[in-house]
C-alpha cells in the first residue's frame, strides 16, 4: 500500500527542489563568470541590452530548438553568415 502524502511532506519536497534549483543556477552563473573572466570579456564595457542580444545569438547557435524563436524566416543565423568570425575583424566594444 502506497504511503499517504501529507501536505507538509510535499512542502518539504518543494523546498528541497527550490534549494537545488538555486544551487544549479549559482553553479551555472559561476561557470559563465569564470569563462568570461578567463577570456577577458568581464573587462569589456557592454550594456545589459547588448549583452542580452549577444547571449540570444549564442543560445541560437548552440541550442537548435531556439534558432527559430524571435527570428524572421528570411534572416540567416549569425553563425552561418560569411562575414562573421573573419580573422581580421576587430571586436566591437560599445
Amino acid at each position: 500500500m502506497p504511503k499517504k502524502s501529507f501536505i507538509s511532506d510535499i512542502d518539504a519536497q518543494i523546498e528541497k527542489l527550490r534549494d537545488r534549483k538555486k544551487l544549479l543556477i549559482v553553479k551555472s552563473a559561476e561557470r559563465f563568470a569564470r569563462a568570461a573572466t578567463k577570456s577577458g570579456l568581464a573587462e569589456l564595457d557592454i550594456s545589459d541590452e547588448e549583452l542580452d542580444a549577444i547571449f540570444e545569438d549564442f543560445s541560437r547557435r548552440f541550442l537548435p530548438e531556439l534558432k527559430n524563436l524571435n527570428q524572421p524566416s528570411s534572416q540567416t543565423p549569425r553563425s552561418q553568415t560569411p562575414a562573421s568570425g573573419a580573422a581580421g575583424e576587430a571586436p566591437k566594444n560599445g
